[in-house]
Protein backbone atom coordinates (compact mmCIF):
# COMPACT_ATOMS: atom_id res chain seq x y z
CA UNK A 1 0.00 0.00 0.00
CA UNK A 2 2.70 2.26 0.76
CA UNK A 3 4.46 1.68 -2.18
CA UNK A 4 1.53 2.42 -4.05
CA UNK A 5 0.61 5.85 -2.38
CA UNK A 6 4.14 6.42 -2.98
CA UNK A 7 4.46 6.09 -6.81
CA UNK A 8 1.08 7.36 -7.10
CA UNK A 9 2.18 10.56 -5.70
CA UNK A 10 4.95 10.95 -7.79
CA UNK A 11 3.26 10.91 -10.87
CA UNK A 12 3.21 14.29 -12.86
CA UNK A 13 -0.01 16.05 -12.78
CA UNK A 14 -1.95 16.63 -16.38
CA UNK A 15 -1.76 20.10 -17.04
CA UNK A 16 -5.30 21.80 -16.92
CA UNK A 17 -4.07 23.70 -20.20
CA UNK A 18 -0.91 22.95 -22.28
CA UNK A 19 1.30 25.42 -23.93
CA UNK A 20 -0.02 23.58 -27.07
CA UNK A 21 -3.28 23.97 -26.27
CA UNK A 22 -2.81 27.52 -25.52
CA UNK A 23 -1.19 28.36 -28.73
CA UNK A 24 -4.65 27.43 -30.72
CA UNK A 25 -6.31 29.79 -28.84
CA UNK A 26 -4.02 33.02 -29.47
CA UNK A 27 -3.63 31.96 -33.35
CA UNK A 28 -8.21 32.19 -33.49
CA UNK A 29 -7.77 34.92 -31.43
CA UNK A 30 -5.14 36.43 -34.30
CA UNK A 31 -8.16 35.61 -36.96
CA UNK A 32 -6.66 32.49 -38.00
CA UNK A 33 -8.96 30.67 -39.87
CA UNK A 34 -7.17 27.44 -41.59
CA UNK A 35 -3.83 25.52 -40.32
CA UNK A 36 -2.16 23.24 -43.40
CA UNK A 37 -0.42 20.87 -41.94
CA UNK A 38 0.95 16.90 -41.60
CA UNK A 39 0.83 15.74 -37.77
CA UNK A 40 3.94 14.11 -36.31
CA UNK A 41 4.93 12.52 -32.89
CA UNK A 42 6.43 15.35 -32.50
CA UNK A 43 3.65 17.74 -32.71
CA UNK A 44 0.39 15.62 -32.33
CA UNK A 45 0.15 17.63 -28.99
CA UNK A 46 -0.48 20.64 -31.01
CA UNK A 47 -3.61 18.77 -32.45
CA UNK A 48 -5.63 18.36 -28.94
CA UNK A 49 -7.15 21.85 -28.51
CA UNK A 50 -8.06 22.35 -32.38
CA UNK A 51 -11.43 21.19 -31.68
CA UNK A 52 -12.26 23.95 -29.33
CA UNK A 53 -11.68 26.24 -31.70
CA UNK A 54 -12.94 27.28 -35.23
CA UNK A 55 -9.98 26.54 -36.97
CA UNK A 56 -9.84 24.22 -40.31
CA UNK A 57 -7.32 21.45 -40.64
CA UNK A 58 -6.09 20.57 -43.92
CA UNK A 59 -3.84 17.56 -44.69
CA UNK A 60 -1.54 17.97 -47.21
CA UNK A 61 0.07 15.33 -48.89
CA UNK A 62 3.96 16.88 -48.41
CA UNK A 63 5.02 20.03 -46.43
CA UNK A 64 6.00 21.67 -49.41
CA UNK A 65 2.90 21.27 -50.34
CA UNK A 66 1.54 22.69 -46.53
CA UNK A 67 3.44 26.03 -47.23
CA UNK A 68 2.69 26.23 -51.11
CA UNK A 69 -1.11 25.64 -49.80
CA UNK A 70 -0.34 28.80 -47.16
CA UNK A 71 0.90 31.11 -49.78
CA UNK A 72 -1.83 30.50 -52.51
CA UNK A 73 -4.12 30.70 -49.44
CA UNK A 74 -2.93 34.31 -48.38
CA UNK A 75 -2.76 35.70 -52.02
CA UNK A 76 -6.08 34.82 -52.79
CA UNK A 77 -7.65 36.23 -49.16
CA UNK A 78 -5.64 38.06 -47.11
CA UNK A 79 -5.90 35.84 -44.39
CA UNK A 80 -2.28 34.62 -43.15
CA UNK A 81 -1.98 30.60 -43.71
CA UNK A 82 -0.43 28.74 -40.85
CA UNK A 83 1.29 25.84 -40.72
CA UNK A 84 1.93 23.27 -38.30
CA UNK A 85 5.42 21.06 -39.10
CA UNK A 86 7.42 18.29 -37.38
CA UNK A 87 11.03 18.85 -36.36
CA UNK A 88 13.80 18.26 -38.86
CA UNK A 89 12.48 16.71 -42.39
CA UNK A 90 9.49 19.09 -41.80
CA UNK A 91 11.22 21.62 -41.80
CA UNK A 92 14.03 20.93 -44.25
CA UNK A 93 10.68 20.06 -46.77
CA UNK A 94 9.03 23.50 -46.21
CA UNK A 95 12.00 25.66 -46.72
CA UNK A 96 11.05 26.05 -50.55
CA UNK A 97 7.98 27.23 -49.63
CA UNK A 98 8.62 29.59 -47.18
CA UNK A 99 11.62 31.11 -49.87
CA UNK A 100 8.93 31.83 -52.39
CA UNK A 101 7.11 33.42 -49.86
CA UNK A 102 10.14 35.40 -48.97
CA UNK A 103 10.74 36.30 -52.36
CA UNK A 104 7.29 37.58 -52.75
CA UNK A 105 6.64 39.39 -49.71
CA UNK A 106 4.09 36.65 -48.89
CA UNK A 107 3.39 36.64 -44.60
CA UNK A 108 3.11 32.71 -43.42
CA UNK A 109 3.56 31.71 -39.93
CA UNK A 110 5.00 27.84 -40.01
CA UNK A 111 5.00 26.50 -36.42
CA UNK A 112 7.10 23.57 -35.59
CA UNK A 113 7.80 21.39 -32.97
CA UNK A 114 11.94 21.13 -31.90
CA UNK A 115 13.54 18.48 -29.85
CA UNK A 116 13.79 19.01 -25.76
CA UNK A 117 14.84 21.58 -24.26
CA UNK A 118 17.38 19.49 -23.08
CA UNK A 119 18.23 17.65 -25.98
CA UNK A 120 18.10 21.00 -28.59
CA UNK A 121 21.40 21.17 -30.75
CA UNK A 122 22.95 18.27 -28.16
CA UNK A 123 24.36 16.03 -31.49
CA UNK A 124 23.08 12.88 -29.86
CA UNK A 125 21.35 11.28 -32.57
CA UNK A 126 17.90 12.02 -31.51
CA UNK A 127 14.64 11.44 -33.71
CA UNK A 128 14.60 14.41 -35.88
CA UNK A 129 17.45 16.45 -34.55
CA UNK A 130 18.89 19.44 -36.61
CA UNK A 131 22.38 20.91 -35.65
CA UNK A 132 20.27 24.30 -35.76
CA UNK A 133 17.12 24.35 -36.84
CA UNK A 134 16.53 27.63 -35.79
CA UNK A 135 19.32 29.12 -37.34
CA UNK A 136 18.47 27.14 -41.00
CA UNK A 137 15.41 28.50 -41.03
CA UNK A 138 16.17 31.75 -40.35
CA UNK A 139 17.83 32.03 -43.58
CA UNK A 140 14.21 32.21 -45.36
CA UNK A 141 12.48 34.14 -42.89
CA UNK A 142 11.95 37.30 -41.28
CA UNK A 143 12.21 35.96 -38.01
CA UNK A 144 12.84 32.46 -36.35
CA UNK A 145 11.92 32.14 -32.75
CA UNK A 146 12.41 29.54 -30.14
CA UNK A 147 9.13 29.55 -27.39
CA UNK A 148 11.55 28.13 -24.32
CA UNK A 149 8.54 28.36 -21.49
CA UNK A 150 5.35 29.25 -21.93
CA UNK A 151 5.32 32.61 -20.49
CA UNK A 152 6.83 34.18 -23.94
CA UNK A 153 4.19 32.17 -25.83
CA UNK A 154 2.10 35.55 -25.93
CA UNK A 155 4.36 37.80 -26.60
CA UNK A 156 6.00 35.95 -29.43
CA UNK A 157 2.31 35.40 -31.37
CA UNK A 158 1.99 39.23 -30.85
CA UNK A 159 5.63 39.80 -32.74
CA UNK A 160 4.67 37.41 -35.40
CA UNK A 161 1.42 39.31 -36.35
CA UNK A 162 3.10 42.92 -36.11
CA UNK A 163 5.58 41.80 -38.58
CA UNK A 164 2.53 40.66 -40.95
CA UNK A 165 0.61 44.33 -40.42
CA UNK A 166 3.24 46.83 -39.94
CA UNK A 167 6.00 45.89 -41.94
CA UNK A 168 6.78 44.45 -45.31
CA UNK A 169 5.83 40.85 -44.79
CA UNK A 170 6.87 37.41 -45.49
CA UNK A 171 7.34 34.11 -42.96
CA UNK A 172 7.77 33.73 -39.57
CA UNK A 173 8.93 30.49 -37.96
CA UNK A 174 8.37 29.79 -34.27
CA UNK A 175 9.74 26.68 -33.14
CA UNK A 176 8.33 24.97 -29.59
CA UNK A 177 10.43 22.15 -27.73
CA UNK A 178 7.88 19.19 -27.72
CA UNK A 179 8.30 19.16 -23.89
CA UNK A 180 7.42 22.99 -23.87
CA UNK A 181 4.18 21.84 -26.13
CA UNK A 182 2.82 19.67 -23.15
CA UNK A 183 4.21 22.05 -20.65
CA UNK A 184 1.58 23.62 -18.09
CA UNK A 185 0.33 26.64 -19.38
CA UNK A 186 -3.09 27.81 -17.32
CA UNK A 187 -1.20 30.28 -15.82
CA UNK A 188 -0.34 32.14 -18.72
CA UNK A 189 -2.16 35.34 -20.27
CA UNK A 190 -5.02 33.56 -22.27
CA UNK A 191 -6.97 35.33 -25.14
CA UNK A 192 -10.22 35.36 -22.99
CA UNK A 193 -8.43 37.82 -20.61
CA UNK A 194 -7.78 40.20 -23.02
CA UNK A 195 -11.88 40.10 -24.25
CA UNK A 196 -12.85 40.50 -20.53
CA UNK A 197 -10.37 43.28 -19.62
CA UNK A 198 -11.35 44.88 -22.80
CA UNK A 199 -15.31 44.58 -22.06
CA UNK A 200 -14.84 45.44 -18.71
CA UNK A 201 -13.12 48.76 -19.27
CA UNK A 202 -15.02 49.60 -22.83
CA UNK A 203 -18.04 51.85 -23.52
CA UNK A 204 -17.11 51.02 -27.41
CA UNK A 205 -19.19 47.57 -28.02
CA UNK A 206 -18.11 47.17 -31.31
CA UNK A 207 -14.25 48.61 -30.56
CA UNK A 208 -11.35 46.55 -31.52
CA UNK A 209 -9.65 44.01 -29.42
CA UNK A 210 -6.82 42.89 -31.93
CA UNK A 211 -3.64 44.97 -31.22
CA UNK A 212 -3.35 47.38 -33.79
CA UNK A 213 0.00 47.66 -36.12
CA UNK A 214 -0.09 49.74 -39.02
CA UNK A 215 2.62 50.22 -41.46
CA UNK A 216 4.38 53.89 -41.61
CA UNK A 217 2.24 56.35 -42.80
CA UNK A 218 4.36 59.08 -45.02
CA UNK A 219 6.26 62.39 -44.50
CA UNK A 220 4.17 64.91 -45.70
CA UNK A 221 6.90 67.17 -46.76
CA UNK A 222 8.10 64.42 -49.14
CA UNK A 223 4.72 63.75 -50.51
CA UNK A 224 4.75 67.33 -51.26
CA UNK A 225 8.03 67.13 -52.74
CA UNK A 226 7.16 64.95 -55.34
CA UNK A 227 4.47 66.68 -55.83
CA UNK A 228 6.67 69.46 -56.25
CA UNK A 229 9.45 67.60 -58.35
CA UNK A 230 6.44 66.65 -60.82
CA UNK A 231 6.16 70.12 -61.97
CA UNK A 232 9.43 70.03 -64.17
CA UNK A 233 8.44 66.59 -65.72
CA UNK A 234 7.57 66.22 -69.64
CA UNK A 235 7.79 62.16 -69.93
CA UNK A 236 6.46 60.66 -66.22
CA UNK A 237 5.83 56.89 -65.41
CA UNK A 238 4.21 55.15 -62.94
CA UNK A 239 5.14 51.45 -61.65
CA UNK A 240 3.18 49.59 -59.56
CA UNK A 241 3.98 46.52 -57.66
CA UNK A 242 2.88 44.07 -55.70
CA UNK A 243 3.03 46.27 -52.58
CA UNK A 244 -0.13 48.27 -53.98
CA UNK A 245 -2.42 44.92 -54.45
CA UNK A 246 -4.84 46.29 -51.82
CA UNK A 247 -4.71 50.08 -52.81
CA UNK A 248 -8.36 50.86 -53.94
CA UNK A 249 -9.48 53.14 -56.77
CA UNK A 250 -6.86 55.82 -55.92
CA UNK A 251 -4.21 53.69 -57.80
CA UNK A 252 -6.30 54.57 -60.74
CA UNK A 253 -7.04 58.14 -59.66
CA UNK A 254 -3.85 58.90 -59.47
CA UNK A 255 -2.56 57.49 -62.56
CA UNK A 256 -5.12 59.68 -64.01
CA UNK A 257 -4.07 63.10 -62.05
CA UNK A 258 -0.26 62.60 -63.24
CA UNK A 259 -1.35 61.36 -66.75
CA UNK A 260 1.39 59.12 -67.44
CA UNK A 261 1.90 55.56 -68.90
CA UNK A 262 1.18 52.88 -66.35
CA UNK A 263 3.34 49.66 -65.37
CA UNK A 264 1.91 46.55 -63.51
CA UNK A 265 4.15 44.33 -61.84
CA UNK A 266 2.70 40.05 -61.97
CA UNK A 267 1.53 40.81 -58.53
CA UNK A 268 -0.21 43.76 -59.26
CA UNK A 269 -2.13 42.61 -62.49
CA UNK A 270 -5.87 43.77 -62.15
CA UNK A 271 -5.15 46.96 -60.28
CA UNK A 272 -5.78 49.58 -63.01
CA UNK A 273 -9.15 48.02 -65.73
CA UNK A 274 -7.34 45.85 -68.73
CA UNK A 275 -8.40 49.08 -71.50
CA UNK A 276 -7.78 51.62 -69.25
CA UNK A 277 -6.43 54.24 -71.64
CA UNK A 278 -2.66 54.64 -69.52
CA UNK A 279 -2.25 51.21 -68.77
CA UNK A 280 0.48 49.36 -70.77
CA UNK A 281 -0.17 46.16 -68.12
CA UNK A 282 2.86 43.74 -67.29
CA UNK A 283 5.20 44.62 -70.55
CA UNK A 284 7.73 46.63 -68.83
CA UNK A 285 10.45 43.83 -70.11
CA UNK A 286 9.80 43.85 -73.22
CA UNK A 287 11.57 46.60 -75.61
CA UNK A 288 8.65 49.04 -76.09
CA UNK A 289 7.36 49.12 -72.44
CA UNK A 290 11.36 49.37 -71.86
CA UNK A 291 11.29 52.32 -74.14
CA UNK A 292 8.80 54.27 -72.30
CA UNK A 293 10.27 53.94 -69.01
CA UNK A 294 13.66 54.46 -70.76
CA UNK A 295 12.49 58.07 -72.11
CA UNK A 296 11.13 58.85 -68.82
CA UNK A 297 12.25 61.87 -67.01
CA UNK A 298 10.31 61.29 -64.30
CA UNK A 299 9.15 57.38 -62.80
CA UNK A 300 7.04 56.62 -59.63
CA UNK A 301 7.54 53.62 -58.58
CA UNK A 302 5.39 52.34 -55.40
CA UNK A 303 5.81 48.84 -53.64
CA UNK A 304 7.70 46.89 -56.01
CA UNK A 305 11.27 46.12 -55.47
CA UNK A 306 12.32 46.96 -59.34
CA UNK A 307 13.48 42.85 -59.46
CA UNK A 308 14.65 41.09 -62.27
CA UNK A 309 11.34 38.40 -62.51
CA UNK A 310 9.16 41.61 -63.35
CA UNK A 311 11.77 43.97 -65.21
CA UNK A 312 14.17 42.02 -66.85
CA UNK A 313 12.41 38.63 -67.20
CA UNK A 314 14.93 37.74 -70.65
CA UNK A 315 17.77 38.38 -68.06
CA UNK A 316 19.62 40.63 -71.01
CA UNK A 317 20.21 43.34 -68.25
CA UNK A 318 18.87 46.12 -70.97
CA UNK A 319 16.19 47.38 -68.56
CA UNK A 320 17.33 50.70 -67.43
CA UNK A 321 16.42 53.74 -65.37
CA UNK A 322 17.00 57.24 -66.31
CA UNK A 323 15.27 59.86 -65.30
CA UNK A 324 14.58 61.12 -61.50
CA UNK A 325 13.21 58.03 -59.40
CA UNK A 326 10.83 58.20 -56.91
CA UNK A 327 10.31 55.55 -54.57
CA UNK A 328 7.76 54.68 -52.05
CA UNK A 329 7.88 51.13 -50.05
CA UNK A 330 6.95 49.86 -46.40
CA UNK A 331 10.60 48.21 -46.32
CA UNK A 332 13.84 51.05 -45.74
CA UNK A 333 15.83 48.46 -47.66
CA UNK A 334 14.41 48.45 -50.59
CA UNK A 335 14.12 51.55 -51.05
CA UNK A 336 17.70 52.11 -52.62
CA UNK A 337 18.16 48.98 -54.48
CA UNK A 338 18.44 47.70 -56.81
CA UNK A 339 18.15 51.55 -58.17
CA UNK A 340 19.11 54.72 -56.35
CA UNK A 341 16.04 56.54 -55.66
CA UNK A 342 16.19 60.15 -55.68
CA UNK A 343 13.36 60.74 -53.25
CA UNK A 344 12.84 57.81 -51.09
CA UNK A 345 9.63 57.72 -48.94
CA UNK A 346 8.86 54.99 -46.19
CA UNK A 347 5.50 54.42 -46.51
CA UNK A 348 2.21 52.32 -46.70
CA UNK A 349 1.11 52.89 -50.10
CA UNK A 350 -2.41 53.16 -49.88
CA UNK A 351 -1.59 56.03 -47.52
CA UNK A 352 1.19 57.49 -49.72
CA UNK A 353 -1.28 57.18 -52.96
CA UNK A 354 -4.07 58.85 -50.78
CA UNK A 355 -1.98 61.55 -49.66
CA UNK A 356 -0.31 62.26 -53.52
CA UNK A 357 -4.24 62.01 -54.66
CA UNK A 358 -5.21 64.99 -52.29
CA UNK A 359 -2.30 67.37 -53.41
CA UNK A 360 -3.01 66.68 -56.96
CA UNK A 361 -6.78 67.37 -56.98
CA UNK A 362 -7.65 70.16 -59.08
CA UNK A 363 -4.46 70.58 -61.07
CA UNK A 364 -4.08 70.54 -64.08
CA UNK A 365 -1.61 68.30 -65.78
CA UNK A 366 -1.29 67.61 -69.41
CA UNK A 367 1.91 65.08 -70.25
CA UNK A 368 0.07 63.37 -74.04
CA UNK A 369 0.16 60.17 -71.67
CA UNK A 370 -2.41 58.07 -73.78
CA UNK A 371 -0.85 58.68 -77.02
CA UNK A 372 2.40 57.77 -76.43
CA UNK A 373 0.32 55.05 -74.48
CA UNK A 374 -1.31 53.86 -77.88
CA UNK A 375 2.29 54.25 -79.72
CA UNK A 376 3.54 51.81 -77.49
CA UNK A 377 0.76 49.36 -77.42
CA UNK A 378 1.29 49.18 -81.27
CA UNK A 379 4.83 48.25 -81.34
CA UNK A 380 3.68 45.59 -78.71
CA UNK A 381 1.07 44.02 -80.90
CA UNK A 382 3.66 44.68 -84.52
CA UNK A 383 5.98 41.77 -81.90
CA UNK A 384 3.30 39.55 -80.67
CA UNK A 385 4.08 36.12 -81.85
CA UNK A 386 1.05 33.12 -82.66
CA UNK A 387 1.80 30.61 -80.12
CA UNK A 388 2.15 33.99 -77.21
CA UNK A 389 -1.28 35.08 -78.89
CA UNK A 390 -3.11 31.42 -78.58
CA UNK A 391 -1.86 30.85 -75.00
CA UNK A 392 -3.00 34.29 -74.52
CA UNK A 393 -6.93 33.90 -75.30
CA UNK A 394 -6.64 30.67 -74.17
CA UNK A 395 -6.40 32.60 -70.53
CA UNK A 396 -8.84 35.24 -71.67
CA UNK A 397 -11.59 32.76 -72.81
CA UNK A 398 -11.54 31.23 -69.20
CA UNK A 399 -11.32 34.80 -67.37
CA UNK A 400 -14.42 35.72 -69.29
CA UNK A 401 -16.48 32.51 -69.41
CA UNK A 402 -15.89 31.81 -65.36
CA UNK A 403 -16.55 34.55 -63.10
CA UNK A 404 -14.19 35.62 -60.46
CA UNK A 405 -11.83 32.87 -61.70
CA UNK A 406 -8.38 33.16 -59.96
CA UNK A 407 -5.15 31.94 -61.80
CA UNK A 408 -2.43 30.41 -59.92
CA UNK A 409 0.31 29.66 -62.13
CA UNK A 410 3.79 27.68 -62.13
CA UNK A 411 6.91 27.87 -64.25
CA UNK A 412 5.45 27.14 -67.62
CA UNK A 413 4.95 28.67 -70.95
CA UNK A 414 1.76 30.01 -70.16
CA UNK A 415 2.10 31.51 -67.41
CA UNK A 416 5.45 33.45 -68.58
CA UNK A 417 3.00 34.65 -71.68
CA UNK A 418 0.25 35.90 -69.25
CA UNK A 419 2.67 37.31 -67.18
CA UNK A 420 3.36 40.00 -70.12
CA UNK A 421 -0.12 40.05 -72.35
CA UNK A 422 -2.95 38.60 -69.92
CA UNK A 423 -5.05 41.09 -68.30
CA UNK A 424 -6.87 40.75 -64.89
CA UNK A 425 -10.35 42.20 -63.88
CA UNK A 426 -9.09 42.19 -60.48
CA UNK A 427 -6.23 42.17 -58.16
CA UNK A 428 -5.39 38.55 -56.56
CA UNK A 429 -6.80 36.85 -59.44
CA UNK A 430 -3.18 36.24 -61.31
CA UNK A 431 -0.07 34.74 -58.98
CA UNK A 432 2.75 32.29 -59.74
CA UNK A 433 6.09 31.00 -59.02
CA UNK A 434 7.97 32.52 -61.88
CA UNK A 435 8.36 35.88 -59.74
CA UNK A 436 11.19 35.52 -56.78
CA UNK A 437 12.75 32.19 -56.15
CA UNK A 438 11.27 30.60 -58.84
CA UNK A 439 10.05 27.51 -58.01
CA UNK A 440 8.51 24.23 -59.65
CA UNK A 441 5.70 22.57 -58.33
CA UNK A 442 4.20 25.49 -56.80
CA UNK A 443 0.60 25.56 -59.16
CA UNK A 444 -1.26 23.01 -57.84
CA UNK A 445 -1.12 22.94 -54.30
CA UNK A 446 -0.75 26.82 -54.08
CA UNK A 447 -3.96 26.95 -55.92
CA UNK A 448 -5.93 24.44 -53.49
CA UNK A 449 -4.37 27.09 -50.60
CA UNK A 450 -6.40 29.67 -53.19
CA UNK A 451 -9.32 27.93 -53.36
CA UNK A 452 -9.71 26.78 -49.47
CA UNK A 453 -9.34 31.13 -48.59
CA UNK A 454 -11.55 32.41 -51.44
CA UNK A 455 -14.12 29.73 -52.44
CA UNK A 456 -14.25 31.43 -55.32
CA UNK A 457 -13.39 28.94 -58.84
CA UNK A 458 -9.31 28.66 -59.83
CA UNK A 459 -7.40 27.17 -62.40
CA UNK A 460 -3.91 26.03 -61.86
CA UNK A 461 -1.61 26.57 -64.63
CA UNK A 462 1.15 23.80 -64.42
CA UNK A 463 3.19 21.94 -66.84
CA UNK A 464 3.47 18.37 -67.47
CA UNK A 465 7.10 18.59 -66.22
CA UNK A 466 6.32 21.01 -62.74
CA UNK A 467 3.14 18.87 -61.66
CA UNK A 468 5.56 16.00 -61.02
CA UNK A 469 7.19 17.55 -58.30
CA UNK A 470 4.01 17.48 -56.41
CA UNK A 471 1.71 15.86 -57.92
CA UNK A 472 0.50 14.07 -54.74
CA UNK A 473 -1.41 16.97 -53.50
CA UNK A 474 -4.03 16.67 -56.30
CA UNK A 475 -5.61 14.04 -54.04
CA UNK A 476 -5.92 16.35 -51.10
CA UNK A 477 -8.11 18.40 -53.61
CA UNK A 478 -10.07 15.42 -54.04
CA UNK A 479 -10.12 14.76 -50.64
CA UNK A 480 -11.90 17.76 -50.01
CA UNK A 481 -14.26 17.74 -53.18
CA UNK A 482 -12.54 21.07 -54.80
CA UNK A 483 -13.48 21.66 -58.19
CA UNK A 484 -10.05 22.58 -59.12
CA UNK A 485 -8.96 22.98 -63.07
CA UNK A 486 -5.97 21.78 -63.28
CA UNK A 487 -4.75 23.28 -67.13
CA UNK A 488 -1.77 21.13 -67.70
CA UNK A 489 0.61 22.01 -70.48
CA UNK A 490 1.72 19.56 -72.18
CA UNK A 491 5.48 19.96 -73.87
CA UNK A 492 6.66 16.47 -72.84
CA UNK A 493 9.33 17.25 -70.52
CA UNK A 494 10.85 20.59 -69.37
CA UNK A 495 10.13 22.47 -72.80
CA UNK A 496 11.44 25.87 -71.40
CA UNK A 497 14.74 24.57 -70.42
CA UNK A 498 14.80 22.50 -73.47
CA UNK A 499 14.02 25.48 -75.78
CA UNK A 500 16.75 27.59 -74.15
CA UNK A 501 19.45 24.45 -74.70
CA UNK A 502 18.54 24.80 -78.00
CA UNK A 503 18.97 27.90 -78.13
CA UNK A 504 22.61 27.91 -77.03
CA UNK A 505 23.77 25.12 -78.92
CA UNK A 506 23.79 22.80 -75.77
CA UNK A 507 23.47 19.20 -75.46
CA UNK A 508 19.31 18.13 -74.31
CA UNK A 509 20.53 16.38 -71.08
CA UNK A 510 17.75 15.75 -68.36
CA UNK A 511 14.87 17.35 -69.76
CA UNK A 512 13.45 15.08 -72.66
CA UNK A 513 11.77 13.41 -69.43
CA UNK A 514 9.02 10.73 -69.32
CA UNK A 515 5.58 12.29 -69.28
CA UNK A 516 3.19 10.34 -67.23
CA UNK A 517 0.13 9.14 -68.69
CA UNK A 518 -2.14 11.74 -67.32
CA UNK A 519 -6.12 10.22 -67.42
CA UNK A 520 -5.60 6.67 -65.38
CA UNK A 521 -3.21 8.77 -62.68
CA UNK A 522 -6.39 11.42 -62.40
CA UNK A 523 -8.54 9.07 -61.82
CA UNK A 524 -5.74 6.76 -59.33
CA UNK A 525 -6.08 10.34 -57.58
CA UNK A 526 -9.82 10.68 -57.32
CA UNK A 527 -9.92 13.40 -60.12
CA UNK A 528 -11.53 13.74 -63.54
CA UNK A 529 -9.34 13.85 -66.92
CA UNK A 530 -10.67 15.69 -70.26
CA UNK A 531 -7.95 16.27 -73.35
CA UNK A 532 -8.68 19.24 -74.99
CA UNK A 533 -7.87 19.81 -78.47
CA UNK A 534 -11.11 22.47 -79.72
CA UNK A 535 -12.12 26.14 -78.29
CA UNK A 536 -15.83 24.82 -78.34
CA UNK A 537 -15.08 21.63 -75.89
CA UNK A 538 -13.19 23.76 -73.28
CA UNK A 539 -15.77 25.98 -73.09
CA UNK A 540 -19.01 22.91 -72.61
CA UNK A 541 -16.26 21.70 -70.19
CA UNK A 542 -16.07 24.61 -67.60
CA UNK A 543 -19.40 25.09 -67.68
CA UNK A 544 -19.99 21.51 -66.41
CA UNK A 545 -16.52 20.97 -64.19
CA UNK A 546 -16.87 24.37 -62.63
CA UNK A 547 -19.64 22.90 -60.59
CA UNK A 548 -18.41 19.83 -59.81
CA UNK A 549 -17.32 18.30 -56.76
CA UNK A 550 -13.80 16.91 -57.41
CA UNK A 551 -10.59 18.45 -59.38
CA UNK A 552 -10.10 17.88 -63.12
CA UNK A 553 -6.89 17.77 -65.28
CA UNK A 554 -7.35 19.59 -68.32
CA UNK A 555 -4.53 18.44 -70.97
CA UNK A 556 -3.18 20.79 -73.50
CA UNK A 557 -0.47 19.76 -75.77
CA UNK A 558 1.10 22.98 -76.72
CA UNK A 559 1.72 22.07 -80.61
CA UNK A 560 -2.43 21.62 -80.87
CA UNK A 561 -3.88 24.22 -83.75
CA UNK A 562 -6.60 24.92 -81.91
CA UNK A 563 -4.12 27.38 -79.96
CA UNK A 564 -3.37 28.99 -83.25
CA UNK A 565 -6.89 29.42 -84.03
CA UNK A 566 -7.56 30.92 -80.94
CA UNK A 567 -4.34 33.14 -80.89
CA UNK A 568 -5.71 34.87 -84.76
CA UNK A 569 -8.66 37.11 -82.78
CA UNK A 570 -6.87 37.74 -79.72
CA UNK A 571 -6.88 41.23 -78.46
CA UNK A 572 -4.47 42.95 -76.13
CA UNK A 573 -5.51 45.05 -73.34
CA UNK A 574 -9.07 43.86 -73.51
Amino acid sequence: MTQTLQTSSSAPATPSLTCGELLVQWLEYYGVETVFGIPGVHTVELYRGLPNTNIRHVTPRHEQGAGFMADGYYRASAKVGVCFIITGPGMTNIMTAMAQALADSIPMLVISSVNKVADTGSGEGHLHELHDQQGMVSKVALMSKTIWQPESLPKVIAEAFALFNGARPGPVHIQLPIDVITADASHVAKPSDYLNNFAKNSTDAHGLTLPQVMRPLPNPAQLDLIVESLKAAKNPVILYGGGCVDVDHDAQTLAELIDAPTFLTINAKGLLPPSHPLSLGSNQSLEAGRAVIAEADWVLAIGTELGETDYDVFFNGEFKINGMLIRIDCDAQQLQRPFRADIAVLSDAQMAVSGLCNRLKGQSLNHQAVSRVNEAKQALLAGMTPDFAGQNALLQLIRDEVKDVIFVGDSTQPVYSGNLGFEALATRRWFNSSTGFGTLGYGLPAAIGAMIGSNSPVVSLIGDGGIQFTIAELICAAELELPLIVLLWNNQGYGEIRRYMEEGGLPLIGVNIKTPNFEPLAAGFGAGYRRITAKQQLLDALKEDIKGKQPIIYEVDEADDFLIEMGKTFTCFS
